[in-house]
């Protein structure tokens, strides 16, 4: 165990990539524990000596934690049943109602990532619980509580001057740029599980879900970005699941109408769902059906998608990817149709018995 407490306030200047605004950061005070793979029968180590690093390793370590936080996307810590019953919740609330219970709940809180540590591919390493006061979300500033996982060693090579030559030699150690898991939960939204944002940079496999979903037990939270992500998300299950159910629309049409949802979204500031079903699908059948669509997919996903919200464009940005509109022939062609869809023809030769393509086009690049 590390624990630091800052006496010369330690401030550092990290661009603002999204909302989080970490100019002002000062980390107050850190506790280091080594958590070991449970399943592996690997050691919980807690030390219990105190140290204060230099003003430069400081420096480090804010840079080591926060610079990943760049997304606009954030959770609430969760409980299906009763809040107070999500274990982080509980030892967090603990530390922002008085901050010198640092120490003994960063035990508890290690303890708990412990018993979640029970698959095979989850690598043991540092656990550090940092308190963090001078964070900024849209123009407050918040203290925080920072968890904080480095999984991954790197080898790095030492050079070193002798009296009339060198010496070179090697050591493990932790690149600072590659925090491997991180959480940041700021002191605001207490009732609703705090505001919390989230780095996973090892792995995405099922296995690994047990850092978000074992241990934190987080939910997205509903916001601009949640319901921008939603609203993406329901008009690609619409259109290339439900409607080549209900109607005869072939891959074109269907690239048509993502590119035009796509487009709708990249240009507004504002969503209006009257404003884009008419932009995007304009027959009042297509529009029928797709309220009724969002509104089962609202029962089963348990939220309700306002009719008016402000676009989050890194949202659009991230689902972007998954809306493009791509034709795959066999496995021969690929496709590609970013607009203008009355410039693509499909037909059928019946002497060869094939289906084809035409595409117009003025210039080949």
């Amino acid at each position: 165990m590390i624990l630091i407490n800052s006496l010369n306030k330690t401030f550092i200047f990290i661009e603002n990539f999204s909302m989080l605004n970490f100019s002002e950061i000062c980390l107050e005070n850190l506790i280091v524990h080594l958590v070991g793979n449970k399943l592996k029968e690997e050691n919980l180590m807690i030390a219990q000596k105190a140290i204060q690093p230099n003003s430069q390793v400081n420096d480090l370590l804010v840079k080591y934690f926060v610079t990943p936080f760049k997304s606009r996307e954030y959770f609430n810590l969760y409980h299906e049943s009763d809040l107070q019953l999500n274990e982080v919740f509980n030892y967090v609330s603990q530390i922002f109602d008085d901050p010198s219970n640092l120490y003994i709940q960063s035990i508890n809180i290690a303890k708990h990532l412990y018993e979640q540590s029970m698959h095979p591919k989850i690598k043991g390493g540092e656990f550090y619980v940092a308190y963090f006061s001078g964070i900024s979300y849209e123009g407050d500033n918040y203290d925080a509580v920072g968890l904080f996982k480095s999984e991954s060693k790197e080898t790095f090579i030492k050079v070193i001057p002798t009296d009339d030559n060198f010496t070179i030699g090697h050591e493990d150690g932790i690149n600072i740029n590659n925090l491997d898991k991180g959480c940041i939960i700021i002191n605001t939204e207490k009732e609703r599980g705090y505001l919390v944002s989230i780095v996973d940079n090892i792995n995405k496999a099922s296995e690994a879900q047990y850092w978000r979903d074992g241990f934190l037990q987080v939910k997205q939270r509903e916001d601009q970005y949640f319901q921008t992500e939603s609203l993406m998300r329901i008009c690609h299950q619409f259109v290339t699941e439900k409607l080549p159910e209900e109607y005869d629309i072939n891959r074109a049409d269907q690239a048509e109408l993502l590119n035009k949802s796509a487009k709708f979204l990249k240009t507004q500031d504002e969503f209006k769902m009257d404003e884009f079903t008419e932009e995007v699908f304009k027959q009042p059948e297509l529009k029928e059906s797709f309220q009724q669509f969002t509104k089962k997919y609202e029962e089963e996903m348990d939220f309700e998608l306002p009719q008016n919200f402000q676009i989050a464009d890194e949202a659009v940005r991230k689902q972007s990817r998954f809306f493009k509109s791509i034709i795959k022939l066999d496995k021969n062609f690929h496709v590609y149709i970013h607009g203008n869809r009355e410039r693509v023809i499909k037909g059928y030769d019946e002497e060869r018995g094939l289906s084809f393509y035409q595409l117009f086009f003025d210039a080949e690049n």
